[in-house]
């Protein structure tokens, strides 16, 4: 039969910063006990485990959630990696991760690795034995990182597929359609694609997207590719230095932060927009309909894209806990997300 628990010291006597030590003296039971009724409180009996928590929301300890998690693995943690967190591209990502975490009772912790590959890869090293799961959005890792990452805990890319990885991507070639159909609509016959960085896996899907758009309409449609350049509006105010109207009427931008300062570059040329050039962009940030002229732009649904990748991660999570074997094989096909083009002032017909 078990001892009775011991009266519980005078509170005067607590320290101001108690310890699992001063929770596990007070109660007279062993620092292990009091851990075990944090972390696994169905092994430990329920009298004993309850004088515990109210013993330590008496003096006012608060478990680590990360010491806790060692033994156990569970942090409630994820962490969301984005390529830049000043492009308001992630902005909604970010909102719709950051609900759904919260929701499934989960902490986000989001890294900004600024369009580095090397900053990227030590971000993941570093974060990766503390979270649950792992989103990578728009990554610039090589497919074997991504892989080494997958193996250690659930990982989701977003904006690029891995064949064994979960991805979920927009609609890369769809919304490309839409802007060359709106182009070639609007009379234009020559198109220029503003390349993003080459380590981007969406820059390369819009080229080869745009090619094959090109090669579908009934008139003959050309295009060319100017570029790398920063997916900035730096990068855009760049490559309006390397544009001229003879090469073309049109141009698509590899997103809107870079369609924005091509305009900005064009309008400092003296090219007006969209009289001289039609401008499309890509992701419809916040901010394409506040620029001049407001800005034809591909949309897709980003917050969904955010909650869509924490709900991934949650299902792998519960499949890992529950699995006694190897880890569930993740979706065989990318979930594809749709996109649709959105026409406002920036293209007009061709001169």
């Amino acid at each position: 039969m078990d001892a009775p628990l011991p009266e519980l010291p005078d509170p005067s006597s607590w320290p101001d910063v108690p310890t699992i030590y001063d929770v596990a003296k007070a109660c007279g039971v062993a620092p292990s006990t009091v851990s075990r009724a944090f972390s696994r409180p169905g092994r430990v009996k329920a009298e004993t485990a309850e004088r515990i928590r109210e013993t330590a929301a008496a003096m006012g300890y608060q478990a680590n959630p990360l010491a806790r998690a060692l033994p156990t693995g569970r942090s409630s943690l994820l962490a969301l990696v984005v390529a830049d967190v000043t492009n308001p591209f992630f902005f909604d990502i970010i909102r719709g991760a950051e609900q759904a975490a919260t929701s499934a009772g989960y902490t986000l912790l989001v890294a900004d690795v600024h369009e580095s590959a090397e900053a990227e890869r030590t971000a993941v090293d570093r974060t990766i034995s503390l979270v649950e799961g792992l989103a990578l959005a728009t990554t610039r890792m090589s497919n074997s990182s991504i892989r080494v990452a997958a193996k250690q805990r659930p990982t989701v890319v977003l904006n690029r597929v891995l064949p064994d990885v979960p991805s979920l991507v927009t609609d890369n070639a769809g919304g490309i359609e839409q802007a060359v159909e709106h182009l070639v609509a609007l009379g234009h016959r020559t198109i220029t694609y503003l390349a993003g960085p080459e380590a981007s896996w969406a820059d390369g899907m819009r080229w080869r997207a745009l090619l094959k758009a090109a090669e579908q309409q009934t008139d003959t449609v050309r295009v060319r590719r100017l570029g790398p350049f920063s997916p900035t509006q730096a990068g855009g105010f760049t490559a309006a230095e390397s544009y001229t109207t003879s090469a073309g009427s049109a141009v698509i931008a590899y997103n809107d932060l870079m369609a924005i300062g091509f305009m900005r570059g064009l309008a400092r040329r003296g090219v007006e927009v969209p009289r001289d050039v039609s401008v499309v962009g890509f992701d419809n940030i916040f901010g394409s309909d506040l620029c001049s002229p407001q800005l034809t732009t591909v949309g897709s649904p980003l917050r969904h894209l955010g909650t869509m990748a924490v709900e991934l991660l949650l299902t792998a999570i519960r499949s890992r806990s529950t699995d006694t074997g190897p880890a569930a094989a993740p979706p065989a096909r990318p979930s594809l997300l749709p996109t649709q083009l959105i026409v406002r002032a920036s293209t007009a017909p061709a001169a």
